[in-house]
């Protein structure tokens, strides 16, 4: 959608001339604002028309049940559903009587801007109603970094042709009317009425609105305040009802004259907390903002997000589009998660409903290395939300006749949601991946607090799932059988690659840890016998390959399979999951994601460089990239094995999925893990960034259409920028001590006021791969001015 001409490419901003309604759902995604604790989609103000409203608080949910044709044992037994709750960006005016609504009367001029250094969405509108009434609407709306439950509106009218009368009503509003769902299993299951009102009260310019959750328990509570400035004459009412609360403001305005409305709002929930409790957490939480005030919240946000670009910027030179995106990307991402705090990131962010709001492993995949080497602490507390729901995952592992925890493939609170268990039990890597994201926080950033207390539950409980899930065969060779790895077309197969390699790491860094930390391994109850059988199970880790054709399989006996007959799907037919049967594809050659050529990435020092250039141009003619998380992994990995071209149009293909709405489902919220997989693609693409243990190391390179690249990570409490041109990088220490690293095998130490600058390797590029038929990554956007 943003290839329409409304949309101009900014390097610091998304702009957005005119209003194409068309188009609407899709840029309520992009100009969502969220702080990883309170989401506001990118509605309009008068709230219609609208594509999908939205907002979201993470973790409150709705319980459904899940049906089935068939009961098995095992089953989950619950749905877990985001819920859309109260409403607080609703400003609805009058013009002498007249509804402000863009399908009427005459737009002159409306603009928005998604501001990512300011972190603010501004809108400007001159409109002119049905009889001929001018007036000019501003608002400016901010969900705050750092007041984590507080949003705010700051929303101005003027009379600009004559003097109007106006009313403006601005509400609180539970129980929206929301569109319905779709016939596809990336959309929400839709919910009618879920909140049941508990409490409603207006006083003065403050109004409050509890309601609480007929099955999951819990309880939510929405409170706003305003300050209004305007001409003489100007007063406000205020009334509430069990799903309204409304202040109602009533000014006349000459010629040149403004009304302006200041809304914060405060938000927060709990399943424990009492009515009076949750009231007056919102009451405390909306006193403090009153205090900071609207212009101080701005000035706030601003710091915030300056700190923030300050270490995590990325530069592009070469291609305004991928720049742009790029920060769209880390924006969005800092957005899932910076103030989570102990809670979920899920796959749509707070931006929308998608995948009904749930919680996948491609967090810790995809998302927590960004944030791992931007803003760590997000990913502390984004894996202190996992070890606060190790209950159920070892509850979930008793269930299936297993020892430690099995975490859940798909979840908002902790417990497993998917209904297919072929994608959700068999899916086991989530728990390598969990570990994954342990292993490279700690080696991040040394934090031995977070070492002793989480990651050593962490990966002492998911090292006695992979032991207990797997057995040695009468060779002693380790075998984990009937899973199901990132590509969900080969599902419940027998050694899975990428599985087996990362739970290899997890019982290794598991045996490591506790050796380390010995009296902590002893209240964990873990002793000798234990880890050294994490040792050997690691060891004799089968990786299946096949000699004939010298390349790993995706599983055992993947390379015999029947090849999917791409030549007869119509490009109509993508994704395969929503026109074939998964009997037809499970039994084919196809790929829906990078899976083994995901492996090559996280575990690369499994295989050398030839392999993984073998590896790399068996898999890449079988994925169809039916996976938004796909693209981003092939770019890495071409750029690895030196298909530079290629891993810029797969850079390209990530970065753009949703500003061009490439899928077709930005509308049901923006694809955070994708958005993260475009810094991955740059920083560790081209950027050449892998980062093992106490060692980080570059091999950077650029494709032709890039002039020069430049980013900044922050490891072991240091800041190191890095800069890559066609022929050299340079590396510079903007904070702390000295750093060694490693360039090209080559050690390289940096210290403040004293950069490194190396040569590039040659390139050395062979004929690239090729793509099944019309599945080639479409690099170059349409135009837009």
């Amino acid at each position: 959608m943003i290839t329409h001409t409304n949309y101009v490419v900014e390097p610091w901003s998304v702009r957005e001339h005119g209003l194409n309604l068309d188009v609407l759902p899709q840029s309520e995604s992009l100009f969502a604002l969220s702080n990883g604790n309170v989401g506001w989609r990118g509605n309009l103000d008068e709230g219609e028309p609208h594509g999908l409203p939205g907002t979201y608080l993470n973790g409150f949910h709705e319980l459904h049940p899940l049906p089935y044709a068939e009961a098995g044992y095992g089953y989950p037994e619950s749905g877990q559903t985001v819920m859309n709750v109260t409403n607080g960006k609703i400003f609805r005016l009058l013009v002498d009587d007249e509804p402000f609504d863009l399908r009427y009367g005459r737009v002159d001029s409306h603009e928005r801007v998604l501001d990512l250094r300011a972190g603010v969405l501004r809108r400007t509108c001159d409109w002119v109603s049905p009889a001929g009434r001018a007036v000019r609407v501003r608002s400016t709306r901010l969900v705050s970094f750092t007041q984590r439950a507080i949003a705010a509106v700051r929303y101005e009218v003027e009379a600009i042709d004559g003097d109007v009368h106006l009313v403006v009503q601005s509400e609180l509003m539970a129980n929206e009317q929301l569109p319905g769902g779709e016939n596809d299993p990336r959309s929400a299951t839709a919910l009618v009425s879920p909140l049941v009102a508990e409490q409603h009260t207006a006083h003065g310019v403050r109004l409050r609105l509890v309601h609480s959750t007929e099955h999951s328990g819990l309880r939510v509570a929405a409170a706003a305040d305003h300050a209004v400035t305007g001409p003489d004459g100007t007063r406000a009412v205020s009334e509430s009802g069990e799903d309204i609360g409304r202040v109602t403001v009533i000014s006349t305005l000459k010629h040149g004259e403004r009304l302006t409305i200041e809304k914060f709002v405060a938000y927060g929930w709990s399943s424990t907390r009492s009515l009076p409790g949750v009231a007056d957490q919102v009451d405390a939480a909306l006193a403090q903002a009153r205090n900071t005030g609207w212009d101080g919240l701005v000035t706030e946000q601003r710091g915030y997000l300056d700190d923030f670009w300050s270490r995590a910027d990325v530069e592009v030179e070469g291609d305004e589009q991928v720049q742009q995106a790029v920060r769209f990307a880390l924006f969005h991402v800092l957005q899932a998660g910076a103030r989570a705090e102990e809670r979920a990131i899920p796959a749509k962010g707070l931006t929308g409903s998608g995948y009904s709001g749930h919680s996948f492993w491609d967090t810790e995949t995809f998302v927590l290395p960004l944030l791992t080497y931007t803003a760590p602490g997000a990913v502390a507390q984004a894996l202190r939300w996992r070890h606060i729901t190790l209950p159920a995952a070892r509850e979930r592992a008793a269930q299936l006749g297993l020892e430690g925890a099995a975490f859940p493939w798909r979840t908002i609170e902790g417990s497993e949601c998917s209904a297919y268990w072929p994608a959700g039990t068999a899916a086991f890597h989530v728990n390598a991946d969990i570990a994954d994201a342990a292993v490279r926080y700690v080696a991040a950033t040394g934090d031995e607090e977070f070492e002793r207390e989480i990651a050593s539950e962490l990966l002492v409980e998911t090292a006695r799932l992979w032991r207990s899930l797997g057995h040695h065969d009468h060779h002693g060779v380790f075998h984990i059988d009937g899973v199901t790895g990132p590509d969900e077309y080969s599902a419940v197969q027998d050694d899975n690659a990428y599985t087996n390699l990362m739970a290899q790491a997890n019982l290794r860094n598991a045996a490591d840890l506790v050796e380390r930390l010995p009296e902590r391994a002893a209240e964990l109850g873990v002793d000798d016998e234990e880890s050294a059988a994490w040792r050997d199970a690691a060891e004799s880790m089968h990786v299946p390959y096949n000699d004939e054709l010298g390349v790993h399989e995706q599983h055992a006996g993947f390379t015999r399979h029947r090849l999917w007959d791409f030549e007869a799907v119509r490009g109509d037919q993508y994704p395969l999951m929503l026109h074939f049967p998964y009997f037809d594809i499970y039994r084919k050659q196809v790929v829906k994601q990078a899976d083994l050529v995901l492996a090559m990435f996280l575990r690369g020092d499994a295989f050398d460089a030839d392999q993984k250039a073998r590896n790399f141009a068996y898999y890449e003619p079988l994925t169809v990239r039916d996976s938004s998380l796909s693209a981003c992994v092939q770019a890495v990995i071409a750029a690895e094995v030196g298909h530079l071209r290629l891993a810029y149009d797969y850079t390209v293909e990530a970065a753009l999925l949703d500003l061009e709405d490439r899928e077709a489902n930005t509308r049901d919220g923006v694809h955070v893990a994708s958005l993260a997989g475009t810094w991955l693609a740059l920083v560790c693409g081209f950027g050449g960034m892998r980062h093992t243990a106490d060692r980080l190391e570059f091999a950077p390179k650029l494709p032709e259409r890039l002039r020069r690249l430049a980013f900044k990570v922050t490891i072991f409490d240091r800041c190191l920028a890095v800069e890559v041109r066609a022929d050299s990088a340079t590396y510079t220490l903007v904070k702390g001590e000295p750093l060694t690293l490693r360039h090209f095998g080559e050690d390289v130490t940096v210290s403040a006021g004293r950069p490194a600058k190396r040569p590039l390797a040659p390139r050395a590029m062979g004929p690239a791969p090729r793509q099944p038929p019309g599945r080639e990554p479409r690099a170059t956007p349409v135009a837009r001015s």
